[in-house]
């Protein structure tokens, strides 16, 4: 029996994880697709938020203020990225600048360190390419940007290094109360805990369901993306919001860590959980607005699209809670998720303290974990040392984003280890360039093959059935 289940591998269930893992717990997580980072984690804005938006007094602005000012730690801890570009909400007329005084207000009064209110001149001074119908902005220098989902793999890596244990391809399907604890039930399987948290993002509720709680649901809310090539990450510095509404802070265009130039996301409420099409209108909103927001964008330099589906809960707050002894919620964890999800998992670590749970820590803790090889960014030098010590970082295989195969086989040989090509992508960055995979795809399938040693038709895109080979061409050649 476990000590601690969590349902859930996205970066609540990571950050959970690796605040639990200093313990001396018996930690397992639990995840139903084939990977970490498979749900909202992985299509989301990568914002690490101020905290000026969300109402004061509530969790979300309480926790997300407080796990702003811890992320940089954490992703310096974790070997992830992390860019403090600072934030700026636009404004366009009266009615947007009194919105922009009024998150102003409530941000100093929750402690938003530096807000300013930046007129057109000094704005478009910071920003020049910013539209010239600007009027006035909040600036918020703490506002930064992180890739959520090295973020998450890092957090449960580091949780696994520390002993923790993580179960993929485990939907679960039931849970049954037992003298001592819960049964986890996916099918036939089954796993027991003494204590459960639910990080199941758009399936909280029917979790919570499973033990009697339906005090609260969850419905889903598409967010659609464009993604454009490096060669436009130059056109901004920081990232720019239009000014909010009640279903959320609108079309962005920021900066990644990585340096492409993200544009989006739309905000509509759909009841399908799994839907993550994208549309023609969304598409159209988004350069429609990215536009207004930003002079010189080419949206012919777009390289990918995706959506997104955000856990938007009944209560407008996040549902922290536990309703049934040694069962905790952390449910309903829209944006500002991310940005709190450090103070989240602290939370949940009090709940668990309160509840009885005893928490000693381990002497052997590691906190830290090596950030992984970024062969584009080294110098000539180290480089040159780099290989030294490991042929395979001489050899690269994407070309689009100069990875290795020493990287990639570091990715597949690491906690938690990637099964499939998306697993990889979201690892090293090989595949997301121009060609998206079309060039590296097939050797890294091969790579994957001989390292997990299974057949190179067995590999998928992102587990499931998502096989890509059917067989050997001059076999099938031979065949017909």
């Amino acid at each position: 029996m476990y000590d601690v289940l969590i349902i859930g591998a996205g970066v609540i269930g990571g950050m959970v994880a690796r605040t639990l893992a200093k313990y001396d717990l018996k930690i397992c997580i639990l995840e139903k697709e084939n990977d970490v980072a498979m749900g909202a984690t992985k299509a989301n804005s990568a914002i690490v938020h101020a905290g000026f938006d969300a109402k004061e007094g509530s969790l979300k602005a309480r926790l997300n203020i407080k796990g702003s000012a811890m992320m940089e730690s954490v992703c310096k801890e974790l070997g992830v990225k992390y860019k403090n570009n600072g934030s700026l909400v636009i404004g366009f007329n009266d009615d947007d600048r009194a919105t922009i005084e009024e998150l102003k207000k409530r941000g100093d009064k929750g402690g938003v360190p530096a807000l300013r209110v930046l007129e057109k001149d000094e704005l478009l001074t910071l920003e020049p390419n910013l539209s010239r119908n600007v009027t006035c902005a909040l600036y918020a220098p703490s506002g930064a940007i992180v890739c959520p989902y090295k973020l998450t793999v890092a957090a449960i890596g580091n949780a696994m290094d520390n002993g923790a244990e993580l179960i993929c391809n485990f939907p679960v399907t039931d849970i049954e109360k037992i003298d001592g604890g819960f049964m986890v039930k996916s099918g036939e399987k089954s796993v027991s805990s003494r204590y459960v948290i639910n990080c199941a993002g758009l399936f909280s509720d029917k979790i919570a369901a499973m033990v009697g709680d339906e005090s609260f649901s969850v419905h889903p809310r598409r967010g659609e993306y464009i993604l454009l090539d490096k060669e436009c990450g130059g056109i901004l510095n920081h990232t720019v919001f239009r000014t909010p509404s009640k279903m959320g802070k609108g079309i962005l265009v920021s900066p990644t860590v990585d340096g492409n130039l993200l544009l989006g996301p739309t905000s509509v409420d759909i009841e399908d959980k799994d839907d993550k099409t994208t549309t023609a209108e969304g598409f159209q909103k988004i350069i429609k607005e990215a536009n207004e927001n930003v002079n010189g964008l080419d949206i012919r330099k777009t390289i990918t699209s995706f959506c997104g589906l955000r856990a938007v809960g009944s209560t407008g707050d996040f549902i922290i809670n536990s309703p049934v002894p040694h069962f905790i919620n952390a449910a309903g964890i829209e944006s500002p998720g991310l940005s709190a999800s450090p103070a989240i998992a602290m939370y949940i670590e009090s709940l668990l303290r309160e509840s009885g749970l005893m928490l000693n820590e381990k002497s052997d803790y590691e906190p830290t974990r090596p950030a992984m090889h970024r062969f584009r960014e080294a110098s000539i030098q180290e480089k040159n040392e780099i290989i030294k010590k490991d042929r395979a970082y001489g050899k690269i295989v994407c070309r689009c984003e100069t990875v290795t195969e020493g990287e990639i086989l570091e990715a597949i040989r690491r906690n938690p280890k990637p099964r499939d090509l998306d697993g990889v992508k979201r690892r090293t960055r090989a595949q997301m360039g121009r060609c998206q995979g079309g060039f590296c795809g097939p050797y890294i399938v091969e790579l994957l093959a001989r390292e997990q040693n299974i057949p190179f038709e067995d590999v998928t895109k992102s587990g499931g059935n998502s096989y890509i080979n059917l067989g050997k061409t001059k076999e099938a050649a031979k065949n017909d």
